[in-house]
């Protein structure tokens, strides 16, 4: 994306050339990725030629001025179906942009499409879809991760330059990771929800993919800010996420929590111990912690997803059973079961979790984990073996992503390399609430010596 916003800032292309290139890279590659539900090409040659003539005249809204943007089918836009990969939402069409549309299109980006999701968001592999699942860049065979599947593998396969994701469980991370890219998911109510189809309404958090580190600062900066249509808003004004990028890591202190590291894929582990002996190369300073509260934030996390997406789902699984795909209903079916009381008990202990959870940066700057403690697995593979045990597939992927979904904590993953066979790896940056700037900068380091 960097490269783009220079062609367009230096007057080397023009912002219609550039969109009808990203359009013509769709044509050629998301019939075998399956990337994108809705392609908006109209919509997005229209706004283009419009971005031009203000292009031509000297005015540029921002640094995302004509940058192709692919947008997940949760996220609601004006006249644009919005489907949440779902046969039950097929022929929606919003009346209104989500807010996040809307800052988009007033910061000069361009909807290029709409994104395939795992159905309605409730999955982490991506491959479970009415429109067909999503494949992997880096091998068709595999998952691309979920629930962002789309935007992910359209901003791997350069059909996009940035991706918007949202990530209740995970659901920006694990794709970035499976598809070589950054993902962020930040403090909690720091971007808009308002007209986003909820999955947890206390655990879903938009956020950016891309490519690089810089890029994704540039991203939030656009995407953050209070709004006074989404109830868990962050009330103050974002600071500017770029601001930390070029400081470097000397001196700061990196925490390794143990329970991340029980179990994982060798050549995972050994990505991790390579990317910790990056960072102390970069100057930083490396230390084992725990976190005693981990068991209990991931059970809290468990019931607080269930029982939110029961409510959000109940009416429309007794009136259309038949219409959610089979795994989706399962979910769904086993999270109707979790008793109220459980609930209840998970929102009172909330407050003492995370704060027992922060403890640990009185001690370190940022926490490093793997993100994904297997490699991307066989598309509809639900079993895979690590280490010679036989684990279920979509509870490792959710399982070192989803404590801080939890616990609102911003968490960044950023490539780390790949596996013998090529599959990409990433590994995760956690702050404390509010940290985003200071993730940026540990990611944009190890990104700029991992080059």
């Amino acid at each position: 994306m960097m490269e783009a916003i220079r062609l367009i800032r230096e007057r080397e292309r023009s912002p219609v050339e550039l969109v009808k290139d990203m359009l013509e890279t769709i044509r050629k590659k998301n019939g075998e990725l399956n990337a994108y539900i809705t392609v908006c090409e109209e919509e997005a040659v229209r706004e283009a030629e419009q971005l031009t003539r203000e292009w031509e005249s000297g005015i540029l809204r921002g640094p995302l001025h004509s940058i192709p943007v692919a947008v997940k089918d949760l996220v609601f836009t004006e006249g644009i179906r919005t489907t949440m990969g779902s046969v039950i939402h097929q022929d929606f069409i919003p009346a209104e942009d989500a807010t996040i549309i809307e800052k988009l299109k007033d910061s000069g980006a361009i909807i290029i499409g709409k994104t395939n999701t795992h159905e309605f968001a409730y999955g982490p592999t991506g491959d479970v879809s009415h429109y067909g699942p999503v494949r992997n860049p880096y091998d068709p065979s595999r998952i691309s991760g979920g629930s962002s599947s789309g935007s992910a593998a359209a901003v791997a396969s350069g059909m996009a330059f940035a991706g918007i994701g949202t990530d209740t469980g995970g659901s920006v991370r694990i794709p970035a990771s499976a598809c070589n890219l950054v993902g962020m998911k930040p403090t909690f109510g720091r971007i808009s929800k308002n007209n986003i189809f909820p999955l947890a309404y206390t655990l879903d958090h938009p956020g950016p993919i891309t490519a690089g580190v810089e890029e994704n600062a540039i991203l939030l900066n656009i995407l953050a800010g209070p709004d006074p249509a989404d109830r868990y808003s962050l009330l103050e004004s974002p600071p500017d996420f770029t601001s930390e990028l070029g400081d470097g890591v000397e001196g700061k202190v990196i925490g390794l929590p143990s329970h991340y590291f029980r179990l994982l894929d060798p050549e995972v582990r050994a990505a991790a111990k390579r990317s910790v002996r990056k960072f102390e190369s970069l100057g930083a300073k490396v230390v084992e912690v725990d976190i005693p509260v981990m068991p209990k934030i991931n059970e809290a996390q468990i019931v607080t997803i269930q029982c939110e997406a029961a409510a959000i789902h109940r009416e429309t699984m007794e009136s259309r059973p038949g219409d959610y795909a089979p795994e989706v209903l399962a979910r769904l079916e086993a999270s109707v079961k979790r008793a109220g009381w459980e609930y209840v008990r998970a929102q009172q202990e909330r407050p003492g979790l995370i704060e027992a959870f922060n403890d640990v940066f009185s001690k370190v700057d940022v926490l490093l984990t793997p993100t994904l403690p297997i490699l991307p697995t066989p598309i509809g593979e639900r079993k895979t073996v690590v280490d010679g045990k036989e684990i279920d597939v979509i509870p490792a992927l959710l399982s070192l992503t989803s404590p801080t979904n939890f616990t609102g904590n911003p968490s960044l993953s950023v490539p780390a390399g790949f596996s013998q066979g090529g599959l990409p790896i990433g590994i995760q940056l956690i702050g404390n609430h509010g940290d985003e700037a200071k993730l940026y900068r540990f990611g944009y380091a190890f990104e700029q010596a991992h080059r």
